[in-house]
């Protein structure tokens, strides 16, 4: 009998352990899918401070063109530039994000987006959006979870390889 009572409260404890873990990747989850929608509020605003803000200091960011910046100051004086010129009317949509958990204090997020009202480094209007992916490593913080590595890439719809 007293062998049936120690494994239902050891089956009542993992339980309960368990759904704690879910809630809190559920929660941690919708963490980081709000510093996605941040981003692109931030981004359509044209506010490079609050879109810097969602970055750790030593952040990595490789941009679409292949230009790596080492730092969140660095990211935010040029891409702050762009945002004065190329991406002035430019404005950013969320499609989709994929999240997925190393650690209670890692995750790494795929971001696809669309961007429309960007103009080429000539100044030439995009006429079409442009769509692509971004890979992000995000670091929970005291709390608050930031993107520690950053690498975006235009896409082209796939096709079969010839």
């Amino acid at each position: 009998m007293r062998l049936r009572i120690w494994l239902a409260a050891g089956t009542i404890a993992l339980s309960t352990a368990s759904l704690a873990a879910t809630t809190s990747r559920s929660t941690d989850e919708l963490g980081i899918r709000a510093v996605e929608q941040g981003l692109a509020d931030a981004w359509s605003a044209h506010d490079i401070g609050r879109f810097a803000a969602f970055f750790t200091p030593q952040a990595d960011v490789v941009n679409v063109l292949g230009w790596w910046w080492t730092s969140r100051t660095e990211m935010q004086a040029k891409l702050g530039a762009a945002f004065r010129s190329v991406f002035r009317d430019s404005q950013l949509h969320i499609d989709k994000v994929a999240v997925r958990f190393l650690s209670p204090t890692i995750a790494v997020a795929h971001v696809r987006w669309t961007m429309t009202g960007a103009r080429s480094p000539t100044g030439n209007p995009s006429l079409t959006p442009t769509v692509g992916v971004q890979t992000q490593v995000l670091e929970k913080r005291a709390g608050r979870w930031l993107i520690s590595e950053f690498q975006n890439t235009d896409s082209v719809p796939e096709r079969p390889f010839p």
